[in-house]
């Protein structure tokens, strides 16, 4: 609800932006022109288009068909999504895998429900920075546990090296090895693609953390590309590192693609990038776009002041919630549970090893195996060396079916008092 100071302050708002566009005449006669009463004006969306004209047409955004529509598909694939986590705890067989599988499959929940809030609290002093920045976060964890799991499919960096060590790198203008010819694969390239994938997990969280400081300071807008803003440089290092991330992911398909085609990685790599990759330019696009004026700026939207990027912010979020319906159906085919239920009912005696349902889900979400990764993969202690478990390792088969989490028909899963073997890597310089 507006009062006399914030029809002030959006009065000299106006001023400014009908002085930068040429546009002259009261700034206040502009903003009765619309509205003719207060009451009419605390009820206000008011809009600034490419062409200098300011309108109080209705935001499509705000409407309830908006948020009706925007909620049929989020909570689709909510009841998509969430049935088949249930499903994959329900026949938990393969824990090591499937751990990584349920918190891949939660980027969709996440996604959705977010983008829904945040397009809900659309008009609310920016609401949706917050909500954006959870889902941004969670996007880190994602390509860190879709790496893991193709590791995890080949029996893990020792069963690797020993199928790739010393194999020359393919020069390749697709993949962007083109630079990388001569060059032998070592235990420094797996390394290499750990570290990539990790890096973005400690500057997403990172950088959401200074989004919002710079959100309370009235320093960060989306879309707002001005050098004294927050939003350029903050972009600039994100897609760095995502860039970054993502192409660790393709050098590692590059280098194991044929060890990983029994397990039909492309559907899942392409829903992946799709989901984190695309959405971020698709939001960059959108963010462009209002900035050149094709989509409108929303200078009050239900009587409330918002910045700059609201509405580019508003129509990312609308256009999430309707992806995330086909990405969940993406996902239940790129990560179906039917084949763990089929190694479960192999077994009848073969319990899962986690008594219920919910202490599953504890422990699939606990990011204790990411932080002790983490610690191996950039402690100088380990640097020339690759982890493996002493349980029953043995090098992927091209069955697709590897041994280092199946022993005959039984599926064992490491304790935590497994013991460790370091392996000397001598091709690491």
């Amino acid at each position: 609800m507006m009062n006399s100071t914030s029809e002030k302050i959006l009065t000299s708002t106006l001023t400014a932006k009908s002085s930068a566009a040429g546009v002259f005449g009261d700034a206040s006669s502009q903003l009765s022109s619309p509205f003719s009463n207060s009451t009419s004006v605390r009820n206000a969306t008011l809009l600034w288009s490419g062409n200098a004209s300011i309108n109080g047409d209705r935001l499509f955004l705000n409407t309830a068909a908006a948020q009706g529509l925007s909620g049929i598909f989020v909570w689709s694939a909510l009841l998509l999504t969430c049935h088949q986590i249930y499903m994959h705890l329900r026949y938990y067989s393969i824990p090591n895998e499937q751990r990584y599988i349920i918190r891949i499959l939660f980027i969709v929940p996440i996604y959705a429900f977010d983008s829904w809030l945040s397009l809900l609290f659309i008009s609310n002093d920016q609401y949706y920075v917050y909500f954006d920045s959870i889902r941004d976060c969670y996007e880190a964890f994602v390509i860190y546990n879709f790496l893991s799991l193709s590791f995890e499919y080949l029996g893990g960096e020792s069963a690797i090296m020993s199928e790739i060590r010393g194999k020359p790198i393919q020069s390749s203008c697709l993949y962007g090895t083109c630079c990388l010819g001569g060059i032998s694969y070592s235990i420094g390239f797996l390394r290499f693609c750990k570290q990539a994938t990790l890096q973005f997990c400690v500057v997403k969280p990172i950088m959401a953390v200074i989004t919002i400081i710079l959100q309370a300071f009235g320093k960060y807008h989306d879309g707002d590309f001005n050098v004294n803003g927050g939003f350029l440089y903050i972009s600039i290092i994100y897609n760095f590192s995502v860039s970054l991330s993502l192409y660790s992911l393709f050098l590692f398909y590059f280098a194991t693609s044929d060890l990983l085609r029994p397990f039909e990685p492309v559907l899942k790599f392409l829903t992946i990038k799709s989901v984190i990759f695309l959405s971020f330019w698709q939001g960059m696009l959108l963010a462009i776009l209002e900035r050149c004026g094709v989509i409108p700026e929303a200078l009050l939207i239900d009587g409330h002041e918002v910045g700059a990027g609201t509405v580019a912010a508003g129509w990312q979020n609308f256009i999430i919630c309707i992806e995330m319906f086909f990405a969940a159906i993406a996902l239940r085919h790129a990560f179906t549970y039917n084949v763990y239920q089929e190694k479960k009912n192999e077994v009848p005696g073969n319990h899962a090893p986690m008594q219920s349902i919910s202490s599953g889900l504890k422990e699939t979400m606990n990011p204790n195996d990411m932080v002790q990764d983490a610690i191996h993969n950039f402690s100088p202690a380990y640097q020339q060396y690759t982890q493996q478990s002493t349980q029953d390792v043995t090098a992927p088969s091209q069955s697709g079916r590897p041994g280092q989490h199946r022993t005959g028909h039984k599926t064992k899963r490491p304790k935590k008092n497994d013991k460790l073997v370091l392996i000397t890597s001598d091709d690491e310089q």
